[in-house]
């Protein structure tokens, strides 16, 4: 073995594993009582799960995992070893996390967030008003990395409108989503689009690259069905948006000049800078508009009186750390407003951390390249390897009731498979997006869709079919896969 394939010391003894293989149902095990805890937890704490006892599932998942390698003689070093490993490989993407959190905050105080918000919401009218809402949701979800907040705030004021129009809430609201995951997918912003390259093995900015060939045709689609719908359904009143835009104006300086923040970063990832050099350069323009376009409101954040060096700095320094709100006069918009910096990053952090510690012992223990071997014996084909990952994560949105567990736990467990199979990563992490992140929305008893039909006043039933971009996404991933389009191969590509 050469000096430069030659395994790390605390991993010369990996041969355990390979001398003593675990059975199928050993290796299952360990998934199977952390999908029924998680499951329970879900249920009992609601969206409060994902506030540590979630996490902490994950850590009795890996006991659980840790114990059945005791019983098949695998050393505890060897096994923290591997969790070791896991969690030093998504160095990369905490780090990236905790940019992104920066971004958000300055990108809020200088009005870029604000800005893309404004010009989004004056391309209002009758006739385009669904397809108009798909893509002002979109711009705002982008914008803010967040469908949560999205919905929250502008999807509540354009559900209002579109019951003043005389249109269907079902439909507003089937639109309003729409718009507000396609944009969450395709964030670098967004919590979960960080998360999937990081369980996936893969990379931020080459995953969105990536996912642009089966998102773009979806919202296609999606934009089409809506403005077909739009010239043929009987709306009445206008779409009055005056308020909304009035108290925008009133609270920040809204200018074409923002954008340029926003164009310097998306050139920097074409021309394929480090992504955290991009999202750090982007943080600090960012900050330098604030304090030139938005004065009183760094000073505001700063707690000063007047702008000087301490109230900038201590204001944009709190805009990047913590939690930073921007009051205004209309209260739906406060919630639109407002930023958790690189503190909101946090707790994606401590749950990516503690998936690893499972998937880490998982490893150790020879369970995961176990379950690998069955995949790929009982998928056969490329195809049925994609099927099948969209069928666990669909599972796990309906029984676990979570969307990061619906990308943590089939990411965790497929990756070895996508790897044995010659595919790159940004294939898992695709697929995880596609059919885990989008369609939590669609489950009633799911965190998402039970926030979404409570945050709107519509229920799931009601929007499920105008949800088209939730729904589609996970076919248009499986046709791709079905017709072997875009299935980016490994480099060097490895026999199974």
């Amino acid at each position: 073995m050469s000096e430069k394939t030659k395994k790390p010391k605390y991993r010369e003894n990996e041969q355990i594993i390979e001398n003593k293989e675990l059975n199928i149902w050993e290796a299952l095990l360990p998934v199977f009582v952390l999908v029924g805890m998680l499951a329970y937890n879900v249920y009992v704490f609601g969206d409060d799960a994902l506030s540590g006892s979630n996490q902490f599932i994950l850590l009795l998942g890996g006991a659980v995992a840790a114990i059945v390698g005791f019983l098949n003689k695998v050393s505890y070093k060897q096994m923290i070893a591997e969790v070791a490993e896991n969690v030093r490989s998504t160095t990369g993407a905490l780090l990236i996390l905790l940019m992104v959190g920066a971004l958000s905050g300055t990108w809020l105080v200088s009005g870029i967030i604000p800005a893309m918000i404004y010009y989004g919401l004056q391309i209002l009218n009758p006739t385009i008003f669904l397809a108009a809402c798909v893509i002002i949701c979109a711009i705002i979800s982008i914008a803010t990395g967040s469908s949560w907040t999205t919905a929250a705030t502008v999807g509540i004021a354009l559900v209002g409108i579109g019951e003043a129009l005389g249109i269907s809430l079902g439909m507003t609201a089937g639109a309003v989503l729409s718009g507000a995951y396609f944009g969450d997918k395709l964030s670098p912003l967004s919590d979960t689009t960080n998360l999937a390259p990081a369980m996936a093995g893969g990379e931020l900015f080459s995953h969105i690259k990536y996912m642009t060939w089966t998102t773009i045709p979806t919202i296609s689609v999606t934009l089409i069905v809506f403005i077909i719908l739009g010239f043929t359904i009987d709306t009445s009143g206008v779409a009055d948006t005056d308020a909304i835009l009035s108290t925008i104006d009133n609270t920040f300086n809204i200018n074409g000049w923002l954008f340029l923040v926003p164009i310097a970063v998306i050139f920097m990832i074409v021309k394929k800078a480090p992504p955290l050099l991009a999202l750090l350069i982007g943080t600090l323009l960012g900050a330098v508009f604030a304090l030139v376009f938005q004065p009183e409101i760094i000073t505001t954040i700063g707690g000063g009186t007047s702008l000087d060096f301490e109230s900038s700095y201590k204001g944009i320094l709190n805009a990047i750390t913590i939690n930073t709100s921007i009051e205004t006069s209309d209260p739906a918009l406060n919630d639109l407003f407002s930023s958790k910096g690189m503190s909101g990053m946090l707790g994606t952090i401590w749950l990516i951390v503690c998936a690893m510690v499972f998937g880490g012992i998982m490893d150790g223990i020879g369970a995961l390249e176990r379950i690998t071997k069955s995949l790929l014996v009982m998928a056969k084909t490329t195809f049925g390897l994609f099927a099948s990952t969209v069928g666990s994560c669909l599972a796990l949105n309906v029984t676990a009731s979570d969307q990061y567990l619906a990308i943590v736990v089939p990411g965790k467990m497929f990756s070895k498979a996508y790897e044995e199979r010659g595919l790159a990563p940004e294939n898992l992490s695709r697929t995880l997006e596609d059919s885990g992140t989008v369609t939590s929305v669609l489950v009633p008893w799911n965190t998402c869709g039970a926030y979404h039909s409570g945050v709107l006043g519509v229920s799931v039933a009601e929007y499920f079919v105008y949800a088209i971009f939730n729904w589609l996404s996970p076919i248009m991933t499986l046709l791709f896969a079905a017709l072997g389009i875009k299935l980016k191969q490994l480099t060097n590509k490895i026999e199974a």
